[in-house]
């Protein structure tokens, strides 16, 4: 029988102490520098020792081990030196890719979506965060479950000739179907109950502002200066998994509802996308999306275009944005300001979460775009 994943699904208690390999590749990627420490960051972040990170550049990925197979005899060679228990690619690799660089290399590979997946199983609080969590992942290990019974897969020559593994491999691939299943039962059930929550609020008038953003730029952050919260938040990737919702008070007589979600990244596993739908139709549904972008970083433009990829993947692109340009106390000379369009609508913010900074300003833009809000039965 197949092993319920967790939150060890890749890093058990004894992987913390043993090193692991990186390995990143640069396909002519202009954001490969921001990129590589990112995925150090992520790496970082599941308490792994990195022994090395091994680097290089190609044209495109070698078809059976996604690096060269000079490259490939590199990596056995860490590996051996290190001991390592662990290569990390961050990148997708297919599950034939997987199963040949295990062959080659005598360890364990996991690739940039094992590795997320992963991360969004041990920051997981509420129980559907786990359900989410666990959905993405046996969705992703049903493409890999032939991985550990190569050796006995059916073999060619008909009648009599089938492998004695195939039995157990059904089995497996059976049960990993029902337990798909079920959780997609809870799940919508979930949703079931998000949409009469939403219908409430819609009824009752209250708009819905969704905090958008890459992971860790300080949504949560923002979210409880704004709403005098105490939702978790950590300078660390994917402090935030589970969706909160405050209402915040505009006017004596002006209330909005602000939800915090779960930060976007690059190429974000189309399974964790399918998965936190039920999550995600908060801020596919808002009225009004703060998208939060850490003025400091050097690529942030870049990062920005990942986040509306996700938004139009999720159907959020048609959905109205004001910009929030946040950590300005880590640039020198910059102070909180609001940037209007030609028409003299409020495009961005420029404030300090952490600080304080353009608090006010960001009160401001809320109450102009929504100057209409009264206080209804569903508020009192």
């Amino acid at each position: 029988m197949f092993d319920r994943p967790d939150s060890k699904a890749a890093f058990d208690d004894s992987s913390n102490q043993e090193a692991v390999v990186l390995v990143y590749l640069n396909f002519n990627d202009p954001s490969y520098d921001e990129s590589l420490e990112e995925f150090k960051e992520l790496v970082g972040g599941t308490g792994a020792n990195i022994a090395t990170i091994v680097q290089g550049k190609r044209h495109r990925p070698d078809p059976k081990y996604f690096a060269g197979s000079g490259k490939v005899d590199e990596i056995a060679e860490y590996v051996a030196a290190s001991h390592a228990a662990l290569v990390i690619f961050n990148h997708e690799l297919s599950p034939s890719q997987e199963r040949n660089l295990e062959q080659r290399l005598k360890s364990r590979v996991l690739g940039r979506t094992g590795l997320i997946l992963d991360i969004f199983a041990r920051r997981a609080r509420s129980h559907e965060g786990k359900l989410q969590v666990e959905l993405a992942q046996l969705q992703h290990l049903s493409t890999r479950l032939v991985r550990g019974w190569t050796h006995l897969e059916r073999q060619k020559g008909g009648i009599g000739l089938r492998g004695p593994g195939e039995t157990q491999l059904e089995t497996d691939r059976r049960l990993l179907a029902q337990r798909i299943k079920s959780l997609k039962k809870r799940l919508d059930k979930v949703r079931s109950q998000r949409e009469q929550g939403r219908r409430s609020r819609q009824r009752g008038g209250v708009p819905v502002v969704s905090l958008v953003g890459y992971t860790n730029v300080g949504k949560s952050t923002l979210f409880n200066k704004v709403t005098s919260a105490k939702v978790y938040a950590d300078d660390r990737l994917f402090a935030t998994l589970d969706p909160t919702l405050r209402r915040v008070k505009l006017h004596d007589t002006e209330m909005l509802i602000l939800a915090d979600t779960v930060g976007f990244i690059r190429e974000l596993p189309h399974d964790l996308v399918e998965s936190f739908s039920s999550t995600l139709e908060e801020t596919r549904d808002a009225a009004l999306l703060l998208h939060v972008v850490d003025c400091a970083a050097s690529d942030r433009d870049d990062l920005m275009h990942h986040v509306n990829d996700v938004l139009q993947q999720i159907g959020a692109d048609e959905v109205p944005q004001l910009i929030v340009y946040n950590k300005i106390d880590k640039v020198e000379g910059m102070s909180p300001r609001i940037e209007r369009n030609a028409d003299g609508e409020i495009e961005r913010i420029w404030l300090s979460a952490s600080t304080g900074e353009g608090l006010e300003l960001l009160r401001q833009a809320l109450q102009e775009y929504f100057p209409q809000l009264q206080e209804s039965e569903y508020l009192t």
